[in-house]
């Protein structure tokens, strides 16, 4: 966990709220204004300085030096970078349902991460709970991959080692099929762990009976590999275009590479038809050498994402920009890093029009980061060391144009501008 001393703590909770500040312009033109940072939208493959001007939860304008004295609020950018919100396709956010599961806000929101999309944590019998007590309470969007197991997620742990597809009475076609109809806004596909710990013997008929639901309501699958109990090659043959591989980049048995650090031919063959290549560190399920030697061989993944969860948000995993950081060490370029974090991942599955970039008229949902320079360790799933000297500091994040407070950039509460007009503080914000 990171420890921050009272120093940061006060140069975060106090100088950094002054980069917000609040007027009142005769004719305002913008309700908010993000001025001078370096605009990374790579679904437009624009890199360049401007500012962004938001009015009514949607992108009004971006070009260089729109006019300031017009906006009710100025967010300063200077100096730093400013993306769409950033897209995670595998996180596990049903806290408290799901072992695995930990809250959506602190962990994703609050670190530039405005869309994501929870990984199977739940089933058919499981997913009412996460739309009603996770969907509609967070500030965070979240969207979900339904499990195949009617049970979702909520079996294996550290105490009860019994994966949720040990006994295939748990899984229900019909029901899952029947529970993606009627939550089509926000179930954007499925997802199937095979895992031998999870599924025993069952991989390939489980795989199958998600493959029919999957087809029937013509929506992708996400597929869990690593120690499986079928060879991956079989694994793969099931997989059709617009399905998504995740862990592919894991260390040991099971992933995409042979005994000679090649990739298998099989990869190729669904990399060909159109599967997806997806990153999800996982625990235990990302190596340094693993992508260090695919890599070179023109394999990189599509998609990059956290898979943050209760057993990595301490480390090596802590969230998604952490991540991104990583893909820089090992020479991805900002733009390449963040366009699998936005516009990749938003193609890959049907979010509203709009998400993961900032197309003039889309939903404002923009993350500001501090690209901080200096000696960093980064630690892969194998718990392999290396030292990297960029890093990716969450500073602001911006849902449908309002600003969603962090330990960086408090937001005003009821409570605060109470005391704000009593002179208790002197936080601007909105």
């Amino acid at each position: 966990m990171l420890i921050r001393s009272r120093r940061n703590f006060l140069r975060d909770t106090v100088f950094l709220p002054a980069l917000l500040s609040a007027q009142t312009p005769a004719n305002p033109k913008f309700d908010l204004l993000i001025r001078g940072g370096r605009v990374i939208d790579p679904k437009r493959n624009f890199s360049s300085d401007a500012d962004v001007g938001i009015l009514n939860g949607k992108v009004a304008a971006i070009a260089p030096n729109l006019d300031a004295a017009a906006a009710k609020n100025v967010l300063d950018a200077r100096g730093r970078i400013v993306t769409p919100g950033l897209v995670d396709i595998h996180v596990h956010v049903y806290d408290g349902v799901a072992p695995l599961g930990i809250p959506a806000d602190p962990n994703c929101i609050a670190k530039g991460v405005t869309t994501v999309l929870d990984a199977g944590s739940s089933g058919a019998h499981t997913f009412p709970g996460l739309r009603n007590y996770v969907m509609r309470v967070v500030d965070t969007r979240v969207f979900a991959l339904l499990n195949i197991s009617v049970v979702g997620q909520s079996t294996l742990s550290n105490d009860n080692p019994y994966g949720e597809l040990l006994d295939l009475r748990f899984v229900n076609t019909k029901l899952a099929i029947k529970t993606i109809e009627a939550n089509r806004d926000v179930i954007l596909g499925l997802k199937i762990r095979l895992t031998e710990n999870i599924t025993g013997p069952n991989d390939l008929r489980a795989l199958d009976m998600a493959r029919e639901a999957a087809d029937a309501v013509a929506l992708p699958l996400m597929v869990h590999i690593g120690g499986s109990h079928s060879p991956v090659p079989d694994i793969l043959s099931r997989l059709k275009k617009g399905d998504v591989i995740t862990h592919s980049f894991r260390g040991g048995p099971g992933g995409i590479i042979d005994e000679r650090d090649r990739v298998i031919p099989d990869v190729k063959k669904a990399v060909e038809r159109g599967v997806l290549l997806g990153f999800g560190p996982g625990a235990v399920s990302f190596s340094f050498r693993t992508a260090e030697k695919v890599f070179p061989q023109g394999y990189l993944p599509g998609t990059i994402s956290s898979d943050v969860h209760q057993f990595n948000v301490n480390g090596p995993v802590f969230d998604l920009p952490t991540v991104l950081s990583k893909f820089l060490l090992l020479g991805l370029s900002i733009e390449e890093v963040l366009r699998r974090a936005t516009a990749n991942p938003a193609g890959a599955f049907k979010f509203p029009a709009g998400t993961g970039s900032l197309d003039v008229g889309s939903t404002a949902d923009v993350a500001v980061f501090e690209l901080r320079e200096g000696n960093f360790e980064f630690t892969d799933a194998m718990r392999e060391k290396r030292k990297g000297h960029r890093k990716l500091i969450p500073v602001a994040s911006i849902k449908a144009g309002r600003v969603y407070g962090n330990a960086w950039l408090p937001v005003e509460t009821a409570r605060r501008r109470a005391l704000n007009r009593g002179g208790g503080l002197s936080v601007t914000a909105i």
